[in-house]
């Protein structure tokens, strides 16, 4: 009988991670790792990462845990024990990579080095995640992803143009600092493992150093170039695009919005007329982009009155028949009932034990040869701790008991 490839979980399914890390930079990393199929382990203190309780939540219990600790095996460790120390070191052996998100230089202090989690796994990949990077004048200041969205550029921006309020820059909404520093300590630690296993490859270590601050900032598109250049200190354009029109965001008759995107010559003509109104295109007002541009609130008044008309639901029907990119802003109960979600399983219901199910957001992307897959939601404190302890590094029960007996786990 011929050999059969154990079963996967997605394409990373055989890797293996130690995540110690807390809030959302370096678990986000490593949730993305596990949707792929990657065995992480994460390391929490015995009372748990503060996210299990964040938001709305029953019984300390939240439905946020539930998605962002997926696919996640969770021990506990009280990192303070000296013990407790040893059995990362341990871990670390028998692991491809470690994501963390302390402070610069606090597992150093801990005992905890590079070159101790290194001990016995000489080509452990080490991703370091922190608010402003290992080293630079800002090395020790505190920093979350908020922080690192505003020295980032990001929060200036999301705004309206100065003038039009004196409410200050606001939020994204998520945290998207986080998220990004996250997705890149993903990538990268992506390319150190295929630099170091591909065939004939350096098995040297490598360590990763991702900081919030530069990767919002690595998100600002032309703004850097174009400031030394031009001298240009790009500005916030509220619901716009300062180089392109029309592109805004516009009322309908149940008071909601819809976006459109029409900023190429042939998007306008068709929009023009789908509007009743040809001959926009033909009036030098409007004629190529950089006059529409000059001319957008004009424009925009136009649009917005048409909108205004319909629905969101009807605005949304009539322009997608004519073609256009358009799209209704989205509630999340809106994305939640979303067809196209739902039919590429980005909307999920997930069985959780606290809630019976939970939706969750789906894996991306999507491998259709190989996919990835929600195999457990969010567990329970220590929920993995004596199978971690006693698959990977031989404990038995009873080494378990004492260890817990002790203050460790």
């Amino acid at each position: 009988m011929a050999n059969r490839e154990p079963p996967s979980d997605g394409p990373l399914t055989g890797l293996r991670v130690l995540e110690i890390g807390h809030f959302i930079a370096a678990p986000f990393c490593t949730r993305v790792l596990g949707d792929m199929g990657a065995d992480i382990i994460k390391i929490e203190p015995p009372t748990g990462d503060p996210i299990r309780t964040w938001g709305h939540h029953r019984d300390g219990h939240s439905p946020w845990w539930s998605q962002h600790a997926r696919n996640k095996r969770c021990i506990t460790l009280n990192l303070k024990h000296e013990k407790a120390r040893e059995l990362v070191v341990d871990l670390a052996g028998q692991c491809d990579a470690v994501v963390e998100n302390f402070r610069p230089g606090q597992l150093e202090r801990m005992g905890l080095g590079p070159d101790v989690l290194r001990r016995n796994r000489p080509d452990l990949v080490i991703a370091n995640v922190s608010g402003y990077g290992q080293d630079g004048p800002y090395r020790d200041r505190a920093s979350f992803g908020v922080i690192g969205e505003a020295i980032g550029g990001i929060r200036y921006l999301t705004g309206y143009p100065p003038g039009v309020t004196d409410l200050p820059p606001v939020r994204v909404g998520v945290s998207i600092g986080d998220s990004i520093a996250g997705l890149y300590a993903a990538f990268g630690v992506m390319a150190a493992l295929w630099q170091r296993d591909r065939s004939g490859g350096d098995r040297r270590a490598r360590t990763l150093d991702v900081a919030l601050t530069d990767a919002v900032f690595s998100m600002t598109e032309g703004m850097l170039p174009e400031y030394s250049v031009f001298d240009v200190v790009k500005q916030p354009a509220g619901s716009g695009i300062e180089t392109a029109a029309p592109t805004n965001a516009y009322p309908t008759a149940d008071g909601k919005w819809i976006l459109v995107a029409a900023n190429s010559d042939p998007l306008f003509a068709r929009l023009s007329k789908t509007m009743g109104r040809p001959e926009l295109v033909d009036n030098p007002d409007f004629t190529g982009n950089q006059a529409r541009v000059k001319n957008r609130k004009a424009l925009d008044d136009m649009i917005g009155a048409w909108t205004a008309t319909m629905t969101a639901v009807e605005a949304d029907r009539v322009l997608s028949e004519a073609d256009i990119p358009c799209c209704q802003v989205y509630t999340v109960a809106d994305c939640a009932a979303d067809p196209q979600y739902r039919h590429r399983g980005m909307v999920q219901e997930v069985p959780d034990p606290h809630f019976g199910s939970v939706l969750q957001t789906g894996i991306v992307p999507i491998v259709p040869e190989d996919p990835g897959r929600i195999r457990w939601p969010g567990p329970e404190i220590g929920a993995h701790t004596e199978e971690v302890l006693t698959s990977l590094l031989g404990m038995t029960g009873n080494d378990v008991s004492a260890l817990r007996a002790a203050g460790v786990i």
